[in-house]
């Protein structure tokens, strides 16, 4: 139990390694196209039996919007465990957006007898002209240890990004491909529709410019709690295996992430859960495309 409390006191004081710092997503092509919003919700975590996915050609690829489908309006609750220990919840918010605006927000509160650590975290982006463009990013953690938070402003007119992180400020020089810790998860589920050679991402962290390479691993049946799902199973690329990540993703739900896993010396420490989803705007999944390794 001791070495468990100390195992658990550094994951939640170290850094922001949570669901929103592992599980990513990618590039926009095309501007976004409401959905009608006189259209009924889909609601809970209720989904197909089928195990097949429909091969869409370049050129449906190329005219579909269904990579779209990550910014449709949803809400996501997970449960967060330690090996077997319940620890609390995470969830994520994406109210809809009329005006290409976007307000992404990441709550978490889990604890274990003494030790408690709770994060409210924010992304404000942008959809213009079929791209993603970051705006502000807002973290803040309290609980057991140092309480501190990290603002990040994307300064594109400045070609400067200002970023505070633990009251110490940074100035980074400003490009296109930097993305926050979380409107990144977005950007990858978008690009799951088309994946790139490598999937391959940089975001500002804690004053500094980090790089989070994935690979595909391969497609899996996943039954959870909450049912049983269609995902396709990615891997955190990292050149020690001592430490190694996990997460599976539903593509018909728009490839929202379904479980997460992380081991450290082959033993299991976190792991995440979905319990629950909903989704206010339709998604639309008639021409899934299918991934490759």
């Amino acid at each position: 139990m001791v070495k468990l409390l100390s195992d658990f006191s550094n994951i939640t004081t170290t850094n922001n390694t949570s669901l929103t710092a592992v599980v990513m997503a990618a590039l926009l092509l095309q501007p976004f196209s409401p959905v009608n919003a006189e259209t009924s919700p889909v609601t809970t975590a209720q989904q197909s039996d089928k195990h097949t996915q429909n091969i869409a050609t370049d050129a449906e690829i190329e005219h579909s919007s269904d990579y779209l489908n990550p910014l449709a309006a949803h809400n996501a609750e997970y449960n967060v465990y330690y090996g077997s220990i319940h620890l609390g919840k995470a969830r994520y918010q994406l109210p809809a957006s009329d005006n290409g605006y976007y307000q992404y927000r990441f709550d978490s509160d889990v604890s274990l007898l003494m030790l408690s650590d709770v994060r409210n975290i924010s992304s404000e982006f942008q959809l213009v002209e079929g791209k993603l463009k970051p705006i502000r990013y807002m973290s803040k953690r309290s609980g057991t240890g140092s309480d501190y938070s990290e603002q990040t402003v994307f300064a594109e007119g400045q070609g400067v990004i200002h970023t505070i992180y633990k009251d110490e400020r940074e100035k980074l020089t400003f490009e296109n491909n930097i993305l926050d810790p979380l409107m990144v998860q977005l950007q990858f589920r978008m690009d799951m529709y088309n994946p790139p050679e490598k999937l391959h991402y940089t975001m500002v962290k804690e004053k500094e410019l980090d790089d989070y390479e994935f690979k595909i691993v391969g497609k899996e049946l996943m039954t959870l709690e909450s049912g049983s799902y269609d995902t396709i199973k990615i891997e955190v690329v990292r050149t020690s295996k001592k430490r190694q990540t996990f997460f599976w993703m539903a593509p018909d739900l728009g490839y929202l992430p379904i479980r997460l896993s992380h081991f450290s010396k082959g033993s299991k420490q976190l792991d995440i859960q979905i319990d629950n989803y909903q989704f206010l705007e339709p998604i639309e999944n008639e021409t899934l495309v299918p991934f490759t390794k």
